[in-house]
């Protein structure tokens, strides 16, 4: 692994704010927000965080250009940061200002170059809406392993083992 995948990128961000501590959710793009979020993280005293991830810099350059970054406002986003592969790090300048930004190295280590701004106005979640966050997690649970059942069944590995 080098670490520049959404899929590896999001594992070791959710490693690194801890999923023993908080509520990750990952590809929430219906049921909570008014955009699609890479990661929500619902932190211990019950506020919302988002990690926007980026693998290239022609992706940082394309939302930047649609002004995509007037979304990530959100009224219920307290903290918000953007993940990117290490090598993108000269690309910074595509990032705004009030996100924080978290690099991936290729050996998986996760730094806060940035801290994010923090959103005052942002409420804690109420207790329905953490359990919605919590709902879509599960719901992404078993869409994986519907994926890994059909993956056992092409392989021939019927029981798993």
């Amino acid at each position: 692994m080098n670490y520049e995948t959404l899929a590896e990128i999001e594992w070791k961000v959710a490693d690194w704010f801890g999923i023993r501590t908080h509520i990750i959710v990952p590809n929430i793009s219906w049921g909570m927000l008014l955009h699609e979020c890479d990661l929500a993280v619902l932190s211990p005293t019950g506020y919302l965080w988002e990690v926007e991830i980026k693998t290239s810099k022609a992706d940082l350059v394309r939302d930047k250009s649609k002004r995509k970054w007037l979304f990530y406002k959100e009224r219920k986003i307290r903290k918000l940061w953007f993940a990117i592969p290490e090598k993108l790090l000269n690309a910074i300048e595509h990032i705004p200002t009030f996100a924080g930004v978290l690099t991936v190295s290729q050996h998986g280590l996760v730094h806060e170059i940035r801290k994010p701004e923090v959103n005052n106005l942002a409420p804690k979640l109420t207790e329905a809406q953490k359990f919605n966050l919590a709902r879509l997690g599960t719901m992404r649970i078993w869409k994986l392993k519907r994926k890994l059942i059909e993956m056992e069944k092409k392989d021939g590995n019927k029981d798993g083992h």
